[in-house]
Parts: C-alpha cells; structure tokens; sequence
C-alpha cells in the first residue's frame, strides 16, 4: 500500500510506509554524555484562544511527554526555545510549566534544567534586565531544576556594547545558587539576538562569550551552543576551563559534534532530541560502549530529517516537531500554542513524515499513516 504525498514542484509522489518501527528500549543511564532534549508543549486544542492569547496548554499530554524522555534516559530542557517561548509561551506559562515540569522530574527522577530568561518584559533598562533575570532565576531555583541562562533581546537591545554583557551575566552568576548552563541562541533562531555578547562580529562575541565564563568558571556548568557551526563550536569547545562542559545545540551537526576527537567532545542539549528522543538515547548507549562507529551508523542517518526540520525560517522548526509528536501518538492532535501548526507548507510536512516514517521513528507506522492521510484529506489530497 502507498500514500499519494504532495512533493515541491505541485505535484505528487507515491510512498510506501514502513511496516515496523525501529526497535528501541529503555536502557541503563548514560555514562559518557550528558544528555538533554529540549521538550515541547502540547497545546489544548479545546480552549478559545487566538494567536495573541496567552498560551492554553494541556497539561497531561505535556507531562506525559516529559515522563516519555525521561524513560529512555534522557534529560528535559524545560521551558526553552522548543517549548515557544516567545513564540506563544509566555513567562507566566513558562513559570508554571517549570513548576510542574520540576514537580513531575522529582516524581519520576528525572533530570531536569530550566530556561530562565526576560521576556516577561518587552524592552528596557540594563537595570530592568537585570531584574528580569532575576526574577525567572528565583523561579527556576525555586522549583529545584537547574537553571539554563537563555540568552535576551531585551539585553540585546539595551546592551551598548561587550561591557554590558559582561556586567550582567557578571551579576547573575555571582548570586546563582548552583552552577548554570549558559544559552548562546543564533539569530538564525531568532533574528533579535543578532549581535549578542555585543558584536555582529563572531570572533569578537566568541572572545565577550569566552570570558563570561572564565570569570565565573565555578559557577558554569556548561554552555549550549546553538550556532549552526561546527567548527566554531569545537573552537569554543577547546577553549573551555576545565570542567566547563560544551552541550552541543548545533541540529545540524550533532553527530559529529557528540562523537568528539582526540581533543574532546560535546555533551547535548538538542531540541531535535524532541523528536529523536527513544532512537538518540539507544546511538548514546552505544556510544557508552566505545563504539563510535555504531554511534555515528545509528545518527548520521537522522541528519537529513533534522536539517530539514530546522531549514530556514529556523525558528520555525516546532511546527514539524509537534507535527511528529502527532503522528507518533504522543498527543491526539496537531494544534499549537500560538497557531504555529500552520509555520510550514504542506509539502514541508509531507517529507517530515517520510523522512521520519523512513527512520522507524513511529511507535506505531500504521497509526502515523492514518493520521498523515488524515491531514492530506483536509487539505483536499485523496487518496
């Protein structure tokens, strides 16, 4: 049996879906990465809302997903880009999904690092950034989770230069309880952070960035690096105090980037985990053995679907991971916080369900078909 699928040209092409899914099990925890996947929400599909609403969440499916991850060893990066902040999460549905989100990891023992940022404010002073900082750090601390320092426009917008940067994360981490991670997040996912650490240039941000961290190494855990380059990341990488971790937020080059050289590796912290989760924990586990080889033959072949998840608009990419999340049965609908299940074109979609259907992703293949003919009949694709 095949599936008629919209291709790029306007045409259609025929598919045959897989049978059965990859076979994947819960395993040990890992022991030679620390690994993060960065989590979505599942929007209630029955609240009367509008785009410009605040966000009405489900809030079973969400942890539901959560308890998902943490089966198959991974972490949860709670309440960051993958979750819509700023893109239909506001902070005060940010503040409760950390709450629960902690609550649910103490319950299951779960890792968990949440993203504390500013955008419970549209603009401001460095002192109101401050603030801002402060107040979702507290929130974070608060619930137990471990905080992931996002990165801001609002400091993006009122910081004149390096000294500013350097002044606030100088602050915030003098007074963070526990050692953070510190977010770098291109402008690729979100074009009002061009210019962060206060320059266009990437050297001198690199540089401005670099020394955040060697100031305050001792309360640095690591930092995630979400560049779309490689090679600057194993730049950084190496420059790094020791016992300053690198989690590799690069979805385009992930494999490459876990696995490491002679000189070291990256940990993860990888919204494309989100989808991936069951198959990236079983690459880890090989990895685990010393079987870089089987690692990379388990990934590599993920490369494909992520890139095309995260193509340009970047920012756009939660749509094609909420849609996966359908079609795999973690939530009974695509809808989103927001309205951005309609971000991407049909085509788009129709090549994430058979680049993923290719890959085993789907618990259940037949399921995933149902719903992917589901979707074309109501964008008038018979069958």
């Amino acid at each position: 049996m095949t599936i008629r699928l919209p291709d790029f040209q306007g045409g259609f092409r025929a598919y045959e879906p897989r049978q059965e899914p990859l076979a994947v099990h819960p395993g040990a925890p890992f022991a030679s990465r620390t690994v993060f996947s960065a989590a979505h929400v599942v929007a209630d599909p029955y609240a009367d809302t509008s785009p410009d609403s605040p966000a009405a969440v489900d809030w079973d499916a969400t942890l539901a997903f959560r308890r998902h991850l943490w089966s198959h060893g991974l972490g949860v990066a709670e309440a960051m880009d993958t979750a819509q902040r700023g893109m239909g999460l506001d902070w005060a549905g940010a503040a409760e999904l950390i709450r629960r989100s902690a609550a649910e990891a103490r319950a299951v023992g779960g890792r968990i690092a949440c993203g504390a940022g500013t955008d419970q404010i549209a603009g401001g002073s460095l002192a109101e950034v401050r603030a801002a900082y402060e107040e979702q750090l507290a929130v974070v601390e608060e619930s137990g989770a471990q905080a992931i320092l996002m990165a801001s426009r609002a400091l993006c917008a009122a910081a004149s230069g390096p000294e500013d940067h350097l002044e606030v994360y100088g602050h915030l981490l003098r007074q963070a309880a526990e050692p953070v991670i510190l977010h770098w997040l291109g402008p690729m996912f979100d074009p009002a952070l061009e210019g962060y650490w206060g320059s266009a240039d990437l050297d001198v941000a690199t540089d401005t960035f670099l020394e955040v961290i060697a100031a305050h190494s001792d309360k640095v855990d690591g930092i995630k690096v979400s560049l779309l380059d490689a090679q600057r990341e194993i730049d950084i990488r190496r420059r790094l105090p020791q016992g300053v971790r690198c989690y590799t937020g690069d979805d385009f080059n992930y494999p490459e980037l876990i696995a490491g050289d002679d000189q070291g590796f990256s940990h993860a912290l990888l919204g494309i985990f989100d989808p991936l989760g069951p198959l990236a924990a079983q690459a880890v586990r090989v990895l685990d053995t010393g079987n870089v080889s089987g690692f990379r033959e388990l990934l590599d072949p993920t490369v494909e679907l992520s890139r095309h998840l995260f193509q340009a608009p970047t920012r756009f990419y939660k749509t094609g991971v909420v849609f996966l999340a359908w079609l795999a049965g973690h939530q009974s609908h695509f809808s989103m916080v927001g309205g951005l299940q309609s971000a991407r074109s049909l085509p788009h979609l129709a090549r994430a369900y058979e680049l993923a259907d290719g890959l085993g992703l789907f618990p259940d293949p037949k399921l995933a078909e149902e719903r992917m003919k589901t979707l074309l009949a109501l964008y008038g694709v018979a069958q």
